[in-house]
């Protein structure tokens, strides 16, 4: 499967939405339901997109939650190609 060369950090997007929107983290966290350092964390990529949050999201600025979390996981699976060694491993074949 080809990955796209170092996926942004779904909260990127998140802080460029509050910019276009022109919106505080305190102001997007506000109208989201949760804690103005639960918006900065994201946004700092200090924590990923949760699926709850990903649902509140889609339900304030938009695209679906399966997008918010598939950039999570497009995020995650970049990161840790970068970080294991599978050069050693081989697929199992039924006998």
């Amino acid at each position: 499967m080809a990955m796209m060369h170092n996926p942004p950090h779904p909260g990127r997007l998140v802080k460029e939405t509050m910019e276009a929107l022109n919106l505080s983290a305190r102001a997007l966290a506000k109208e989201l339901g949760v804690a103005p350092s639960t918006v900065q964390r994201l946004i700092t990529g200090q924590s990923d997109m949760s699926p709850e949050m990903a649902l509140r999201l889609s339900a304030v600025v938009g695209s679906s939650a399966q997008v918010w979390m598939g950039m999570q996981v497009d995020y995650d699976l970049w990161q840790a190609q970068q970080a294991v060694d599978i050069s050693r491993l081989h697929r199992l074949h039924a006998a």
